[in-house]
């Protein structure tokens, strides 16, 4: 996948008509082109998540016991930030998907937002593909990189997607690092997925990246099967 990253989703209530009307904004459509009757269904939570996923991924159901395991923690964990309010994602465990291209890593990560939000948690989140990721916050006139690095950061759920598919350097591993050490200090859930064998991280990571992730994250190897070929075969 190679999605640029996303403005965290702000999934509830009270942020529909907000995350909608930038939406229609996105796409160069006036609120009034695209106003709906008075007997209109209102926007669901998650009819807000799927505006914001790839079409691709729009349908993805995770089903692998891991993932679920992973989704039914992170949603024991939201809290409400007032009493009667919705419970939010603010803290959580994060999940490292390692395997083939196309195993199904990607799908199942967008799976387990689509899963969360049904639950009926609200989630702020992102995604981005490692060298997206990278591609953003190097340094260039005019772009404050430090400050876009602090929102990654901070996200309350991020999918950081193919880490270890951008070409390894000293930057590299400062920056993944950096973020990755801050998401491990605040306890912020991180949906993560590598083509990388698991036993092949240190050596592209560095020893300060893997052994935070070896402690923030349940690993998942899936079996070697490239699920788009065998679709694409079937």
């Amino acid at each position: 996948m190679h999605t640029r990253h996303r403005e965290p989703q702000l999934l509830g209530n009270e942020a529909t008509l907000e995350r909608m009307a930038r939406i229609l904004a996105a796409r160069n459509i006036e609120p009034a082109d695209a106003a709906l009757p008075d007997d209109a269904e209102p926007f669901s939570p998650l009819d807000a998540l799927l505006a914001g996923m790839p079409p691709r991924y729009q349908a993805a159901v995770a089903d692998h016991p891991m993932v679920l395991e992973w989704v039914r923690k992170v949603t024991d964990a939201a809290v409400a930030p007032s009493r009667g309010a919705r419970r939010q994602v603010t803290t959580g465990p994060s999940l490292l998907m390692a395997g083939v291209v196309g195993a199904g890593k990607t799908h199942q990560a967008y799976g387990a937002v689509r899963a969360l939000v049904s639950s009926g948690v609200g989630v702020r989140w992102r995604a981005t593909t490692a060298a997206d990721l990278y591609a953003d916050l190097r340094p260039r006139p005019g772009v404050d990189s430090e400050r876009e690095l602090a929102a990654v950061s901070r996200c309350p759920l991020l999918i950081i997607d193919d880490l270890g598919a951008a070409k390894a350097s000293e930057w590299v591993e400062e920056v993944t690092y950096r973020l990755i050490n801050r998401r491990y200090n605040y306890e912020l859930p991180t949906l993560i997925t590598t083509n990388l064998a698991i036993k092949d991280l240190r050596s592209y990571l560095g020893d300060r990246v893997a052994s935070r992730l070896a402690q923030m994250t349940t690993r998942v190897e899936f079996e070697a099967v490239d699920r788009r070929r065998h679709s694409a075969a079937a």
